[in-house]
């Protein structure tokens, strides 16, 4: 068993949903996470009775899920909380097409590549989801049954139920038609394939109900509208809001680039500082969408960003809670202690080498040096002053610390009190901070 693994599985037998609330509909419309939805009466009253069985989508697009895919994981576990079971589909078929995107056709990936992110991304989704008792979980891949279809077959049995005009209408076609880019037949075709997958789960599973983002409306309910053509049988869907920053701009970016769950791909370090940054006009919401704290608890958090924000305790508890949920609660200590000892507020000594270089990798100024390079100039190259003159005057002002210990010389080797793993944390000041990487 991996050392992550009791981390996890506590955190899954800790999470339950809130008995305040009357029902789970209840709870998942306080929490944001109903943007769009079928029927809503009927939704609420199928959702209150005997257990269905319900799915959620994700296209191996790439080797890991984000923080948009964290949404949709949550949603599933908080209906399995309430005893429903889910079905966690990883699209082998659907991710050998993608799904349009509003502005460019997507890069097909070969069939090995598509075949090993599956993989990686069933993974993923097995973390979040119980696979034990009456409700327990199950994994499945399109690919199962469009692998064996003929193109014959499909365009008899399937494609013929849907109409060029209503799919002309989906937001992401309708985007790409009015786009220098156009369409392909391949990626037009995509929401025939999502529906397929309903039509197919409501078969073998009596699958009645699929979630995922609002921005997937149009590829949802080709499934409702493709079970109730074939089947005379209403089901339903849940899109969930897309998740935006207070200011409108897109949630789950840094600099340009996705938060992935992976810690390869994004360091715990990383991920905690993320969440940590978090806006005070942001994190009650975030504290609803991504933690399993009670209402009572949110509303607490509430009061205190609004009596007291500089304290940021809000953010605090939702950094701590959702990477521990990602990546387990040693990890998150051990992001929280570099966090701390960076600034000299613990150890460095006492951090292991991967965490520290993954926070020092986050800093904006970073440099590699030789060992005997000197602190001087090692303040010059990693841009914590603009000469060397400066620099010798910053530590002639005792504002120059190596590993947290004041430098009283100019001229030091940077490389004479490195890390573990040959680094040095160089900082000016109480906050200015660099890394350097003796090699």
């Amino acid at each position: 068993m991996s050392e992550t693994a009791p981390s996890r599985e506590r955190t899954l037998s800790e999470q339950t949903i809130d008995a305040s609330f009357d029902d789970i509909w209840e709870e998942l419309k306080w929490r944001g996470l109903v943007h769009v939805s079928t029927d809503e009466a009927a939704l609420k009253e199928l959702l209150a009775g005997e257990p269905i069985t319900y799915y959620c989508g994700f296209d191996p697009t790439a080797a890991s899920l984000h923080l948009g895919h964290l949404v949709q994981l949550l949603t599933l576990r908080r209906l399995q909380l309430a005893g429903h079971r889910p079905l966690g589909l990883v699209g082998g078929s659907t991710g050998l097409i993608g799904d349009p995107r509003p502005t460019a056709e997507r890069t097909l990936n070969t069939r090995e590549t598509v075949a090993e992110w599956v993989r990686s991304l069933q993974a993923q989704v097995s973390k979040y989801l119980s696979f034990e008792g009456d409700n327990a979980a199950r994994l499945v891949n399109n690919l199962d049954w469009t692998a064996p279809l003929s193109a014959i077959d499909f365009l008899r049995e399937i494609g013929k139920h849907f109409r060029i005009g209503t799919m002309l209408k989906k937001d992401a076609v309708a985007a790409r038609l009015n786009s220098d880019e156009g369409i392909s037949y391949t990626e037009f075709s995509y929401q025939i394939l999502q529906g397929l997958d309903f039509l197919e789960l409501y078969r073998q599973y009596d699958c009645v109900l699929q979630t995922g983002g609002s921005d997937q409306w149009g590829n949802l309910t080709s499934g409702t509208e493709l079970i109730r053509k074939v089947e005379g049988v209403h089901v339903h869907a849940i899109g969930t809001p897309l998740i935006t920053n207070s200011d409108g701009t897109k949630f789950g970016k840094s600099e340009g680039n996705a938060i992935w769950i992976d810690p390869e791909l994004t360091s715990p370090y990383a991920f905690y500082q993320f969440w940590l940054n978090t806006d005070d006009a942001d994190v009650i919401d975030r504290l609803k969408v991504f933690t399993f704290l009670s209402r009572a608890e949110i509303e607490e958090y509430a009061q205190k960003v609004a009596d007291e924000p500089f304290k940021r305790e809000a953010q605090r508890r939702l950094a701590f809670e959702v990477t521990a949920l990602v990546h387990g609660v040693a990890a998150t200590e051990a992001a929280i202690a570099a966090s701390q000892a960076l600034f000299g507020q613990g150890e460095l000594s006492e951090l292991d080498a991967t965490t520290l270089e993954a926070a020092l990798r986050e800093l904006p100024n970073t440099t590699t040096t030789e060992p005997s390079s000197t602190v001087a100039q090692a303040l010059v190259d990693t841009g914590l002053t603009s000469s060397l003159g400066e620099a010798r005057r910053a530590v002639a002002q005792g504002g120059v610390y190596v590993n947290n210990a004041k430098v009283e010389d100019a001229e030091q080797p940077i490389g004479q009190d490195v890390l573990p793993g040959d680094m040095v944390v160089l900082r000016r000041g109480k906050k200015t901070l660099a890394g350097v990487f003796v090699a």
